[in-house]
């Protein structure tokens, strides 16, 4: 099996924020666990929508799915996401958007 290396693991990250959908999901799931139906209201996605993000966090190993019954709660795959989001949060929020100088056409900020 191989192992995954720091930059992989930061891309995988990056990846499953870079969609703010998915960045909504990752930062609901921070505050509780929560059933699909009650987070695509929350975020005001389709249910189908909805399931293909959790797909892909899921396939990014950052969420899983707890069955219960016939029914199947999300919550983060490890509560140190948790941390790490709203630490990642704080550092965003502290350079402020004139932190970020990407080029035109980068596809940075």
């Amino acid at each position: 099996m191989e192992t995954l290396t720091h930059s992989s693991v930061l891309s995988r990250f990056g990846h499953a924020l870079s969609d703010p959908t998915r960045a909504r999901i990752l930062l609901a799931l921070r505050e509780a666990p929560a059933y699909p139906s009650e987070l695509a209201d929350l975020i005001g996605v389709s249910r189908q929508s909805l399931s293909n993000h959790l797909a892909c966090l899921r396939g990014c190993g950052l969420v899983v799915s707890v069955p219960e019954g016939r029914r199947s709660r999300y919550e983060l795959a490890d509560p140190r996401l948790g941390h790490a989001l709203a630490d990642l949060l704080g550092v965003v929020l502290a350079v402020g958007p004139a932190g970020c100088r990407g080029s035109a056409g980068t596809g940075c900020c």
